[in-house]
């Protein structure tokens, strides 16, 4: 099949009336695209929940290892005795 042949057979599918929907299938498809968006909505919610609870821990473990503080060095003895 050469690019004219593809191309007219492209116009014959394309000037078709579209077929026929029945309205119990358009109900479905309405139903389970909110059940979707739902499911969508509840994820993404849950997710930045997630990173709010993992910032917050963060945060607080941070405050409290104070991991930007150099430890004590463990060279020398202490000083005890005089």
């Amino acid at each position: 099949m050469n690019r004219p042949e593809r191309e007219a057979a492209v116009r014959r599918i394309m000037e078709r009336p579209a077929p026929h929907v029945p309205t119990e299938l358009h109900t479905d498809v309405v139903r389970r695209g909110s059940r979707i968006l739902r499911r969508r909505t509840i994820a993404r919610r849950l997710l930045w929940l997630l990173l709010c609870a993992a910032t917050v821990a963060f945060v607080v473990w941070a405050s409290v290892a104070r991991p930007w503080v150099e430890p004590p060095s463990q060279t020398t003895p202490p000083l005890t005795g005089w």
